[in-house]
């Protein structure tokens, strides 16, 4: 199938690329290097594998772009079901926490410059150093924990095309709904009771799991709205 006759192939592929890089400083940097209660351990961590941790700064300006070109696959995708709904999608999906994105690449920096000390830095002494770069990765922490409030609003108009757009499941629409609101509860969870926000998530498993459905479907099977049959007819 024509990828370029084929929009939801592209908004896949797009996906697959968010999915395939999001882990990396999200899930796997984290687990790898930072210690929790120990800056100094951390810290260390750091030092000893800088470029890995420079890797996932770079992976967050790549998931930047990424989400742009995957809304702009989407708007292209759904603008004939519902215009407004698809302009919603590219603000709270691709432009508001793409600007997270780069935020967060600003707080590695400083926990890097921190680690690494010198320059101005070299008033503060070690141990000081260390505390401040763990506050810089925990203010990413908690920018992650917001932004889970826009992973969330986002779905709610994807969800709403997809179950209004008849060219793609509607099961899929409802899932997407149900993960928006787990990642809502899961944001509010952190702000408000962040010493609950690991149960809370193994609770919301199940719903996060509608945006690999809907990657998986878009790239195996794609999508094409009825105006793009219509065009892809009187070319043939």
């Amino acid at each position: 199938m024509n990828t370029a006759r084929n929009p939801g192939r592209v908004a896949g592929f797009w996906y697959l690329l968010l999915v395939l890089g999001g882990p990396l400083r999200l899930i796997y940097i984290p687990n790898k290097l930072f210690v929790h209660g120990n800056p100094s351990a951390t810290a260390s961590n750091i030092a000893a594998n800088e470029w890995l941790f420079r890797s996932g700064m770079v992976s967050d300006l790549v998931g930047a772009i990424v989400l742009i070109f995957l809304v702009l696959a989407f708007y292209q995708l759904f603008r004939s079901v519902d215009q407004r709904l698809a302009v919603l999608v590219i603000i709270f999906g691709g432009v508001m926490p793409a600007l997270i994105n780069f935020v967060n690449v600003v707080t590695d920096a400083g926990a890097l410059m921190l680690v690494q000390g010198g320059g101005p830095l070299s008033a503060f002494d070690k141990p000081q150093r260390e505390a401040l770069a763990m506050l810089f990765l925990r203010l990413h922490d908690a920018q992650i924990t917001a932004a889970e409030i826009l992973w969330g609003v986002w779905l709610f108009p994807l969800a709403l095309l997809v179950y209004r757009s008849r060219f793609l499941p509607r099961f899929i629409g409802a899932w997407l709904f149900i993960n928006g609101a787990a990642y809502l509860a899961l944001s509010i969870t952190g702000l408000l009771f962040p010493g609950y926000q690991d149960q809370a998530f193994l609770l919301a498993q199940p719903a996060l799991f509608g945006e690999l459905v809907l990657m998986l479907w878009l790239v195996i099977k794609g999508a094409r709205p009825p105006a793009a049959d219509r065009a892809a007819t009187v070319d043939g």
